[in-house]
């Protein structure tokens, strides 16, 4: 590893010599490892330098993946534990919608998944969220591919109703919905689109308790300015 690392520190390659030398390791054991290294693809030799190989570009890039995840769930988790209720977040790509993260605890539990996120866009805030941030031909499209469809009483009965909806909240920054995905909640959602891909943060509350919506969602807006840029830096993922 300390090898690696020291290849690592050399963006032009080093010789085998050099890496003995900054290391502190025997040149015979060093080269023994260089070879094995290169071997299984974790360094790759040119004119007698040393670079990373495939195999340790990967290493790197499911470690970096790695801690945007952890920064996209620290960051929920602080959102929850501030504003006390449970917080969802959902990007859209590739035509999809697709809940990257939820962070609840046992005494406030987040809304069960229990008809495809992804089909009942039009159902649930974040869904709906998502779709008013997409241009018309996008929206359009996801609607072609799933149509609107009634998932409890209240959900909104046609297409036609729910981009005229869509439209209002485009004035608000700020979607909610009335147990349209599950009876008895309410959930708020509010927009964040960073460069090309749209994104949504939500919380959800029991229907009981729909007077603490508005006041929770202000509060959210608050803690989203605070910490926006570490969330913006993981929603690649």
């Amino acid at each position: 590893m300390r090898l690696l690392e020291t290849v690592a520190g050399h963006e032009h390659g080093a010789p085998a010599k050099q890496l003995a030398r900054e290391t502190g390791l025997a040149l015979p054991t060093t080269y023994h490892l260089l070879r094995t290294l290169v071997h299984e693809g974790y360094l790759r030799r040119d004119r007698g330098l040393f670079f990373l190989g495939e195999a340790a570009e990967r290493l790197s890039s499911s470690g970096a993946q790695q801690k945007r995840r952890s920064t996209v769930t620290d960051t929920l988790a602080r959102w929850r534990d501030v504003v006390g209720v449970p917080v969802y977040y959902a990007v859209y790509r590739d035509g999809e919608i697709g809940v990257v993260g939820v962070a609840d605890t046992p005494g406030n539990p987040a809304v069960e998944e229990w008809a495809d996120f992804r089909e009942t866009g039009h159902a649930h805030a974040l869904g709906q969220c998502l779709l008013a941030q997409l241009d018309e031909r996008s929206r359009r499209d996801h609607l072609d591919r799933y149509p609107v469809r009634p998932v409890t009483p209240y959900t909104v009965r046609d297409s036609h109703s729910l981009l005229r909806r869509l439209e209002r909240s485009q004035d608000t920054d700020l979607v909610t919905e009335r147990q349209e995905y599950a009876l008895g909640t309410v959930c708020a959602a509010i927009p964040l689109t960073i460069g090309t891909m749209a994104a949504s943060v939500a919380i959800s509350l029991p229907a009981h308790q729909a007077d603490r919506l508005a006041p929770a969602v202000q509060q959210l807006r608050s803690e989203m300015r605070r910490l926006l840029g570490s969330l913006a830096l993981s929603i690649s993922i």
